[in-house]
């Protein structure tokens, strides 16, 4: 029995384990006098059915899935001669994939060894898919059977039900907490070798950056420069220029849909806002590479030109001005529907307070609303900030991938993001210092964002407490 028609039988069954558990329930208790007398509701001896039935099955199912390939895989490399076990573990890897496309019929390979242990293979994974849905099914069975004589009205099936769901969602938190962990340890874990290599002060403290680590003695333009300083000033370049212009659109269309909006005006504008953000990021950075940089080069040139400035005249094709801005469009719906929802929330009181005393509109929303919506608009910005930190598509496109050590905004420049991803792409070694330096760029990132988050979750705490 397939994945598919396997699911979808087991969550047949576990619904008639909850029609049957609640009828269990229902028929136990008319000789006492109806429902009643039962200590919970028939639907939570239901749902305790369902959990005799179909949490084991999911557990068992997800332990196959983790441990099949595996299991199936060893076997069937077990089963080759002699000279396929002295391989590496590389070449074993690409040996088994060649026994599974002979399998599959991708590759008429003439090896008797090789077509032996595809047969074998298919008779694995067949052995491998009856044994599940035996086990799955002889598991939902016995739980229904279990749950169908643990019913009795005397037993409150509310509460176990609850620990369970309770138990479930701590097992949830924890697995979150746990993944976090992994995150973070695994790109600890390999900026440390990293740092064994190139010094912290160096990359930290580096004006020049250049991951290309010669081959030959003689190769030229292999200089492996790792100096991180010109990244971090190009991501808080672009990041800056993106708040400058979403900050002040995105608080002002805010204000303006949550206090002076008609109703039909506001219900029009703020979907038409909202949209936006459903752009994806590869168009936004067709928009900035075809339309938004040429244009701010052609006028930075004429400015240059009319006027002798050198620095517009030099303007660069790709520019940290282009990405920034169009950047700063993408994010404009971050900042206006977050604070446009907090600054909503305001309590009525607080506004018809200051209007009784005598305030205008315009100092009520100054003096009163917009103070007490402050911690709200605050995470607003840091989200929308850590979004620009975060984005890579519109960079690569519209800012380029060189690592400049400037502040001219019409200059070409790159992030830690487009860096990280650079780095990456393609074949890698990963013990060599040009791809673990993607790691500790992530882990320096990871830092400066964690400590963005600490600054702004104290300038909420500082301004609830007089507010609320």
């Amino acid at each position: 029995m397939q994945t598919p028609t396997l699911l979808t039988v087991l969550v047949i069954l576990v619904l008639a384990g909850y029609w049957i558990g609640r009828q269990r329930s229902i028929q136990l208790a008319q000789p006492a006098g109806g429902i009643r007398f039962l200590r919970s509701l028939p639907n939570y001896y239901g749902l305790m059915a369902v959990v005799w039935a179909g949490v084991p099955a999911v557990l068992v199912l997800l332990l196959w899935g983790a441990f099949d390939s595996v299991l199936v895989r060893g076997m069937v490399m077990a089963g080759l001669p002699e000279q396929f076990q002295q391989l590496t573990a590389e070449r074993q890897g690409l040996i088994f994939n060649q026994i599974g496309n002979i399998a599959r019929g991708a590759d008429p390979s003439a090896d008797p060894a090789l077509l032996a242990a595809a047969e074998h293979y298919k008779n694995l994974l067949q052995i491998s898919v009856v044994a599940r849905s035996i086990v799955l099914l002889s598991i939902v069975f016995a739980g229904i059977g279990i749950a169908y004589f643990y019913i009795k009205p005397e037993v409150r099936a509310r509460e176990h039900f609850e620990a369970v769901l309770r138990t479930s969602l701590l097992t949830c938190s924890l697995i979150a907490i746990f993944t976090t962990l992994g995150i973070v340890m695994s790109v600890l874990w390999e900026s440390i070798k990293f740092f064994r290599i190139i010094p912290p002060t160096e990359f930290l403290f580096g004006l020049q950056w250049s991951p290309q680590i010669a081959l030959r003695a003689d190769q030229q333009g292999a200089s492996g420069a790792f100096g991180a300083i010109p990244l971090f000033a190009g991501t808080l370049l672009i990041a800056a220029i993106a708040l400058i212009v979403a900050v002040p659109i995105g608080l002002m269309s805010a204000i303006y849909l949550a206090e002076y909006a008609k109703p039909k005006v506001r219900n029009t504008v703020k979907p038409l806002l909202e949209v936006l953000a459903g752009i994806p990021t590869v168009v936004y950075g067709f928009f900035a590479a075809l339309t938004a940089a040429p244009f701010i080069r052609d006028v930075a040139h004429w400015i240059g030109n009319t006027f002798g400035w050198e620095v517009f005249a030099n303007a660069s094709a790709q520019s940290a001005l282009a990405a920034g801005a169009v950047m700063g469009i993408m994010i404009i719906p971050f900042i206006s529907s977050l604070a446009d929802d907090v600054i909503t929330a305001v309590p009525r009181s607080l506004r018809d307070g200051s209007l009784a005393i005598g305030a205008t509109r315009s100092e009520t929303i100054r003096k009163v609303i917009f103070p007490a919506a402050l911690p709200g608009i605050v995470g607003s910005i840091i989200l929308a900030a850590s979004r620009a930190i975060g984005e890579t598509m519109i960079v690569v496109m519209a800012a380029g991938l060189s690592a400049k050590l400037t502040a001219n905004p019409l200059d070409s420049v790159t992030t830690v993001t487009v860096q990280i991803a650079t780095l990456l792409v393609g074949d890698q070694e990963f013990d060599s210092p040009k791809t673990m330096a993607a790691f500790a760029l992530g882990l320096t990132l990871f830092v400066v964002t964690l400590g963005l988050n600490f600054i702004a979750l104290k300038v909420v705490n500082k301004y609830r407490e007089q507010y609320d």
